[in-house]
């Protein structure tokens, strides 16, 4: 029997048959190999496993995992030099992103770009909560949506609190996988029940003495709300460390740089401090965004201590 994983917990895991829509308790049979990477999540919510029924009613054991056609990885909070995939088998990916009450960094936006271009997830940035901007804040806003816009990425001024801009990202969910994501507090189960009030997901109020979010939501979750339409629901990130990323690629996930990387004097340079590096020069010249180039170096860095 063939069912995609809808839950997990860590310990048991939800499983959607395909022949019948019915739910199962799930187990893992053995231990499961993840192509030689450590990940503290043997399975994820997307996989497409092979189940059997046993023991009790609507309970089962999975068998085998089907290769994942993509995925969206972080580092583990838990477990050293461990991963933790969030997501797989996606259609898209859409990033909420506040610049007010808490305020999402440039770094990051772009973690989870480039961890996107990565896999090769087409990703969306929901920018939520315009019902709190004045007339300064807004002026920024457009700024920040014309740096990402002119790279490439769709953006879309949302609330979640007064239903604007809400229509444009509802016809995007139609007959696709698409992971919900964003830090804790900017929104994001509130977004989903507006866009699919039946859900009813837990909420919070962001704590007043921090500014940041509280975590509702504890386990990525996929709902089904329409024909062959999937939504996960993810819990919010306080940081997103990219894995599985080499020194040399990481430039190739930043769209700006990876038109201008047969330019480079130097077939191996990194960007950083070499003669005739043409990244450099389109920072220089306005033609990468200073913040982006920013995120680009600390990205280095990571990689740098985590060798």
């Amino acid at each position: 029997m063939k069912g995609i994983v809808v839950k997990s917990t860590g310990s048991w895991y939800l499983v959607r048959a395909h022949a019948d829509g019915q739910l199962y308790k799930c187990r893992l049979r053995g231990k499961f190999k993840n192509k030689g990477l450590k990940v503290s999540n043997p399975l994820a919510v997307g996989d497409e496993v092979t189940l059997e029924p046993e023991g009790g009613e609507q309970q089962a054991v999975i068998t085998e995992i089907t290769p994942r056609r993509n995925y969206i990885i972080r580092r583990s909070t838990h477990k050293a030099h461990h991963a933790h995939i969030v997501a797989s088998n996606l259609d898209q990916a859409f990033l909420v992103v506040t610049l007010v009450s808490p305020r999402t960094s440039f770094g990051f936006i772009d973690r989870f770009l480039v961890t996107a271009e990565a896999y090769d997830i087409p990703a969306t940035l929901l920018f939520n909560k315009i019902d709190l901007y004045d007339e300064e804040a807004m002026g920024y806003l457009q700024q920040v949506m014309q740096l990402y816009g002119q790279i490439g990425y769709t953006c879309y001024p949302i609330s979640a609190h007064t239903g604007e801009g809400l229509e444009q990202v509802q016809t995007l969910l139609s007959e696709k996988v698409t992971l919900f994501s964003g830090h804790s507090g900017v929104g994001k189960s509130t977004l989903v029940n507006a866009l699919v009030p039946d859900l009813d997901l837990k909420t919070s109020e962001i704590s007043a003495f921090s500014d940041k979010g509280v975590h509702t939501t504890t386990f990525a979750e996929m709902f089904e709300i329409g024909p062959r339409t999937f939504l996960i629901d993810t819990p919010g990130i306080k940081e997103l460390g990219v894995v599985e990323m080499k020194r040399e690629e990481i430039a190739h996930y930043f769209p700006e740089m990876r038109d201008r990387l047969n330019k480079c004097r130097f077939h191996n340079c990194v960007h950083v401090n070499e003669p005739g590096c043409a990244v450099q020069e389109a920072v220089k010249k306005g033609k990468i965004a200073l913040p982006r180039y920013e995120s680009y170096l600390s990205l280095l860095q990571d990689e740098d201590s985590h060798r």
